[in-house]
């Protein structure tokens, strides 16, 4: 068995500080083997020029919210996966960093930007990896990844017990659907979404809550409520994730038919070189044809 949780908080936004020591105080004292903390929980999200990417960038692993993590994870024996802003020769990237008891291990950038991110942020370059963690294997994705069905096949293809999904989700599809995704891929799923709102002069944003916990039948576990930030943490069975019969006869994954899955792997501009087939006979075109002549 293994604990898992997630946070869901209100960041100040660009207070990263107060954001991170408000999380290490929420945190403090955990037994969990596995944290899930929301995207970009060291900045806030509602980012509107370059100068605040500048600002709040940071260097993984060296910059100050990955030592305050490795820290945590230290202290309190445990993995977490968290989102944050990160800056590198120049670029910056909504990321998301995987830190151990030993200290950091890796991080993802993500790769399907939503809305005004793709303004500010460049687009993820690096793969979806997997990563033993002991008890579990891990994937990371990050917020708008969820709509994209390859982003869970994916990771769960490479053998993921648990998809670890940090979010700043504004609308309110997300929740209702990500048990579909546990379901079609025999997975769990915590997804650590963030509350309140960032308000700007002439903008604001307003997030949903509703992180939650969903197993590979793709029920929820845990829910989170839409308003308040909270630490929520279950007891769950990974080896459950690893069983992908249907039935005795069906298996998810051993019954697959890449050989016709092609498209999936095509351009938009391959994908518009192939006709559809028609529906009408060719003796109905022809009778057709004749009567229009």
């Amino acid at each position: 068995m293994m604990k898992v949780g997630y946070v869901q908080s209100n960041p100040v936004f660009g207070n990263v500080k107060r954001n991170v020591t408000m999380m290490r105080r929420m945190l403090d004292g955990t037994d969990a083997d596995l944290i899930v903390l929301p995207e970009l929980f060291n900045t806030g999200y509602l980012i509107t020029d370059f100068k605040e990417l500048a600002e709040m960038g940071e260097k993984i692993p060296d910059g100050y919210t990955c030592r305050q993590l490795i820290e945590a994870a230290k202290e309190w024996r445990t993995y977490i996966v968290a989102g944050i802003l990160e800056e590198d020769q120049g670029l910056y990237y909504n990321s998301a960093v995987l830190i151990g008891e030993g200290g950091y291990i890796d991080h993802y950038r993500k790769i399907h930007l939503f809305a005004d991110e793709k303004v500010f942020f460049a687009p993820g370059d690096k793969p979806f990896q997997v990563y033993d963690i002991g008890k579990a294997r891990i994937g990371m994705m990050i917020c708008f990844d969820w709509i994209f069905p390859e982003s869970v096949r994916t990771l769960s293809l490479l053998g993921a017990d648990i998809i670890c999904h940090p979010a700043n989700l504004v609308m309110p599809y997300c929740p209702k659907v990500m048990p579909s995704r546990c379901f079609d891929n025999r997975v769990f799923a915590i997804t650590a979404n963030r509350c309140g709102k960032d308000v700007k002069k002439d903008k604001s944003l307003s997030f949903i809550g509703q992180s939650q916990i969903m197993s590979p039948e793709g029920k929820i576990i845990k829910r989170a409520g839409e308003r308040d930030e909270t630490l929520d943490m279950v007891l769950i069975n990974p080896q459950d994730a690893r069983n992908k019969n249907i039935e005795n006869l069906n298996d998810l994954f051993q019954d697959r038919r890449p050989e016709f899955y092609k498209p999936l792997l095509m351009s938009q501009e391959e994908l518009a070189q192939i006709k559809p087939a028609t529906a009408i006979s060719q003796k109905d075109l022809d009778s057709f044809t004749k009567f229009s002549l």
